[in-house]
């Protein structure tokens, strides 16, 4: 009845459209402001880590090859401050996506066969750098769930926030250890697993050693990629892209975004639209049960729904962006609330899916022991419910009234 005038994606529901720029001449300055960051982030990766080693230089001194920018804390060479590598390959990820996004959304405004070629590369880089992030990020999740469950004192952050300091003196006295992958703030030290049962310390162990083990290879995969000459290639084209957009053709120039903004912003509907909305208002969604002992490694056909939605929406705010003429933060103002909220509570149902297919993929583990595959059931259990918690979070702000700030 009154459903028209919710809709969180009509960028009109608030107070007054958005300004409107003259046409394809903001999706260039998009662009190009997008490509400036990409091109700072890549600097700021090569000064805060490759160029500590010596060996991140492009062999024509143009790009850094990104492998000491990685090489962070394993014990070779000087290591660099522990934010600096990680925040630069956040804002090369942010870029990258920002960047593919505009050109699969903005596509018929530019240059078909460049943009064909450069948007399937970018994606490549932004994927191949989030993996080694998205396992360290997870294995935290499990393990902070596991002493969650447990009934632990404190969460692992809280436990190893006082012994931060002493780590960083002990680990500056004594270089011969291998500094581990993931974050020490997060990772419960052998006391802490002393407050688990056996069962749990047992999960919480092969859970370390599955994801840590993913984590490095990850980490590999992305030196590679960062040393490999598809990646100078990619780097090469968004310099250029810097300089100089290729649009389709001089008409572009003045063409009217709104029609390719409302196109993503539909298909954003339509998708939100195949979601069971009303199974997800309920804050106990029992249907999530069916498939729970299925032998399917995948048994959630759901997850795949959300996760398309959890893509469109990311679209969808980046057509807003060019069309509102805001840098990648929204600093014109016009960002709207609940397309965030909406944002976050699909991530955190994104990572909740993920750490429950890493539980049951540990929980197939051969010869393990009862009791750490009823700790791992118990855990994947748990995610089941986060997930259950996120798409209830989704719908409650997607259906809320629209407020800009």
């Amino acid at each position: 009845m009154a459903q028209r005038h919710l809709d969180p994606t009509d960028p009109t529901a608030a107070a007054g459209p958005p300004p409107v720029p003259a046409g394809g001449d903001a999706l260039a300055d998009y662009l190009r402001a997008q490509a400036t960051e990409f091109l700072r982030a890549l600097r700021l990766h090569r000064e805060s880590g490759a160029g500590a080693h010596g060996n991140g230089a492009h062999p024509s001194g143009a790009h850094p090859s990104g492998a000491g920018a990685l090489d962070r804390g394993r014990g070779r060479g000087p290591v660099p401050a522990p934010d600096g590598p990680v925040d630069a390959a956040r804002a090369l990820r942010r870029a990258a996506r920002r960047l593919s996004g505009t050109l699969h959304t903005f596509q018929p405004l530019l240059d078909a066969e460049w943009a064909e070629a450069m948007r399937p590369e970018l994606a490549w880089l932004s994927g191949t750098l989030a993996l080694e992030h998205a396992y360290a990020s997870r294995l935290d999740r499990l393990l902070q769930a596991l002493h969650r469950l447990s009934g632990s004192a404190a969460f692992p952050a809280q436990q190893q926030a006082g012994r931060a300091a002493p780590a960083r003196a002990a680990a500056t006295a004594d270089p011969a250890p291998v500094a581990p992958l993931a974050p020490s703030v997060t990772r419960p030290s052998p006391a802490d697993r002393g407050n688990l049962t056996v069962g749990a310390a047992k999960a919480g162990a092969l859970l370390d050693r599955q994801l840590t083990l993913a984590r490095t290879r990850a980490h590999s995969t992305a030196l590679q990629a960062l040393g490999s000459s598809r990646f100078h290639a990619v780097a090469d084209k968004v310099a250029l892209l810097a300089s100089e957009v290729p649009l389709k053709d001089t008409a572009a120039a003045a063409a009217d975004l709104r029609p390719l903004a409302a196109a993503a912003r539909d298909r954003l509907t339509d998708a939100v639209a195949a979601l069971p909305l009303v199974t997800a208002g309920n804050p106990y969604n029992a249907q999530a049960l069916v498939h729970g002992l299925s032998p399917d490694p995948a048994p959630h056909p759901q997850d795949a729904q959300w996760h398309q939605v959890r893509l469109l929406l990311r679209l969808h705010r980046y057509a807003l962006e060019v069309l509102a003429g805001a840098d990648a933060d929204g600093a014109d103002g016009t960002t709207d609330v609940r397309l965030l909220a909406a944002g976050e509570a699909l991530d955190r149902h994104r990572d909740a899916s993920e750490a429950a297919a890493a539980a049951a993929q540990a929980a197939r583990t051969p010869r393990i022991a009862p009791a750490t595959a009823y700790a791992l059931g118990v855990l994947h259990a748990d995610q089941r419910h986060e997930v259950e918690a996120a798409r209830y979070a989704f719908q409650h702000s997607w259906r809320k009234e629209p407020i800009r700030l």
